[in-house]
């Protein structure tokens, strides 16, 4: 491709996205349906502005989507995925599994082989992830419980990429292989492209098996303080050109050695997860993913073969819509046995009902290893790149049609409230916790400014009459529209703790000066917190449990002096030893040592001090002492 060439289509490119995305979002259509529309209208079936060299910027625009999962991979620490656990391997095995068996099964009734038949179910079992995540951003349905769960289920289908491709060439064994005179595609690795091509299968297997190792104490070890060291140029542009390398060079590195690039990063962004510059490279790629992401839904648009479909339109048609179908009702089994909500579950079967864009390079490696026929594989790739254009459609279906009828209608995240305070303290989250701080700041004539992402909450606030407002408090502009510039300190009361690290990080790096309240749940957030740079951790069962230790003394006949002093004092050693605790909490043997100690430490000062009181009894005298030793003289 030229220079002029070039700077031709990408003008083209950008001015499809820039006309068609607005007009599809004022339509209600949601952007993604807008990118693949403009495909296909500037295709070689639409309006010819662009050709046959649309598959060279699809395979350039495919590094969307290799980010998108490396960005994926950096929200999953291992809290989020213990989390997930059981949607992650319960109903995203279950789907897979009943997809792969049921589409297998009605493959080898209209005669396809055996092999073959396994293959395709396991290729139409995946959904897309790039579709379905960022259609479910943009109508803010990730935090519902069909958005987690669809999360969930595409999560495991990323995983299960991996092992069907160590799969696929097995199948091939069992077919024995396909005539190679039908198996040749134009998708092919040029000879010697593969740095395992000849390798006998052990061999191939070690250094698969060598490179995601690699990747793995890469990640760990040694990527970090790299990132601490050009960190510390303070040149973001050279932070910014680093994780485009680490993302591109591991991308590389999985093709070369024949394993999906988005897998790999994928595989980086997981081992990264808790990483310090965690928050620096979601923020650093996240403009390139979603402009690579645009760029690749117009190619998805523009490679659709419009004339394999004009030849054969009622198989096609046949083989979108009982795809849709039957993944449809498989999902919803799946979320009726995990006991979704109906309106939850009809969310979760219409997002997930179409094909994956792995299956573009899943059907061209099972050409390659001949467990497919190309002219089978390329009628199915147009079929998967038809149901991901139907996608937005089905997800409009959903929210305009079947969710009124079921009960239960999802709310779009709606636009942050504009804020017309400003106020010395910033309060994130006004739940149980975070409305009795402000109500207490207010009782004492303190301004505070609520901000609440909880749209039901905020109404339910509002009626109640407390001034709230509606909006993400981890986002810079929001935080600064509520006057973090002039604020004195913020207090982070919210239940979501990823989102309150998030949040941490923004704070610190713009607003440095205020002062920072933060919630923790236990002593593992409390730990990631500090970590994080904040020194006022509160852990909310804290007070609430050493009120109870005070009362079950009081009740057993200690003196109301007595229990006070022994709570302030386990409360003071208690908090200290977080702090003092913190900095082993990864050396697990270390840190048992070390907390052993100051259990046994902390339980004899409070003995000692117990036997020094009974000396001075006098001054443990307390209202209610004195009313019961007074009822007993009379």
């Amino acid at each position: 491709m030229t220079g002029e060439n070039f700077f031709f289509h990408a003008l083209v490119f950008l001015a499809a996205a820039v006309i068609s995305v607005p007009i599809a979002k004022r339509l209600g259509l949601g952007s993604i349906l807008g990118y693949l529309i403009a495909g296909v209208i500037i295709g070689p079936f639409g309006i010819k502005l662009i050709g046959d060299e649309g598959q060279d910027i699809m395979h350039f625009a495919e590094f969307g989507v290799i980010m998108m999962l490396f960005l994926v991979g950096l929200e999953l620490q291992p809290s989020l995925l213990w989390r997930l656990r059981g949607p992650i391997l319960g109903m995203g095995g279950l789907q897979v599994c009943a997809s792969t068996a049921i589409i297998s099964l009605i493959a080898v009734a209209f005669g396809v082989p055996f092999q073959s038949a396994v293959a395709v179910g396991m290729i139409l079992s995946l959904s897309s992830t790039a579709i379905v995540l960022q259609t479910m951003k943009e109508k803010g349905l990730m935090g519902t419980d069909g958005g987690q769960r669809s999360f969930s289920v595409l999560l495991f289908q990323d995983i299960a990429v991996i092992p069907m491709l160590a799969f696929l060439p097995v199948l091939a064994i069992g077919a024995g292989g396909l005539d190679p005179a039908i198996s040749s595609t134009d998708h092919a690795p040029e000879k010697g492209a593969l740095w395992v091509e000849g390798l006998p299968d052990w061999l191939h297997a070690i250094v698969i098996f060598g490179a995601i190792a690699a990747i793995i104490i890469a990640g760990r070890f040694i990527i970090g303080h790299i990132f601490s060291f050009i960190a510390k140029t303070r040149l973001r542009e050279v932070f910014t050109a680093a994780a485009l390398l680490l993302i591109i060079g591991i991308a590389m590195l999985m093709s070369k050695i024949g394993l999906s690039p988005a897998l790999g990063t994928f595989l980086a962004g997981v081992v990264l997860a808790n990483s310090d510059y965690r928050h620096e490279l979601e923020s650093d790629i996240e403009p390139f993913k979603g402009l690579l992401l645009g760029l690749f839904f117009i190619s998805v648009g523009a490679s659709i073969n419009f004339n394999l479909i004009s030849e054969m339109p009622d198989i096609i048609a046949m083989i979108i819509f009982g795809l849709i179908f039957i993944k449809f009702i498989i999902l919803l089994g799946v979320g009726r046995v995990f006991k979704m909500s109906t309106d939850q579950n009809m969310l979760f079967a219409f997002a997930l009902a179409q094909g994956s864009e792995f299956a573009f390079v899943l059907f061209t490696f099972a050409v390659r290893n001949q467990v497919l026929p190309v002219d089978t594989a390329n009628l199915l790739i147009a079929a998967v790149a038809l149901s991901m254009v139907l996608t937005p459609l089905l997800m409009l279906i959903n929210e305009k049609l079947i969710q009124p009828s079921v009960g239960v209608k999802e709310r779009d995240a709606g636009e942050a409230d504009a804020i017309d305070e400003k106020n010395p303290v910033i309060i994130s989250g006004f739940g149980s916790f975070g409305s009795i701080i402000g109500r207490l700041l207010r009782a004492n004539g303190v301004g505070v400014t609520v901000l609440e992402i909880d749209s039901d909450k905020v109404d339910l606030l509002r009626k109640l009459g407390l001034k709230v407002f509606y909006g993400d408090a981890s986002r810079y502009d929001l935080l600064h529209s509520a006057g973090a510039d002039k604020a004195k300190l913020i207090i982070l009361a919210m239940d979501d703790h990823e989102k309150m690290l998030g949040m941490v990080h923004t704070i610190k790096k713009h607003f440095p000066h205020l002062s920072i309240l933060a919630r923790a749940s236990d002593r593992t957030e409390a730990y990631e917190l500090l970590d994080a740079g904040v020194n006022n951790v509160y852990r909310e069962t804290l007070d609430t449990s050493l009120r109870v230790g005070i009362d079950a003394l009081r009740a057993l006949g200690f003196r109301a002096y007595q229990a006070h002093r022994a709570s302030k004092t386990f409360r003071y050693h208690d908090e200290k030893s977080v702090f003092e605790l913190s900095h082993l909490r990864h050396d697990k043997k270390g840190y048992i040592t070390n907390a052993r100690q100051k259990i046994e430490d902390l339980e004899q000062l409070l003995l000692s001090e117990l036997k020094g009181e009974e000396e001075h009894l006098d001054a443990g005298w307390d209202t209610t002492s004195m009313r019961e030793e007074a009822s007993k003289v009379k």
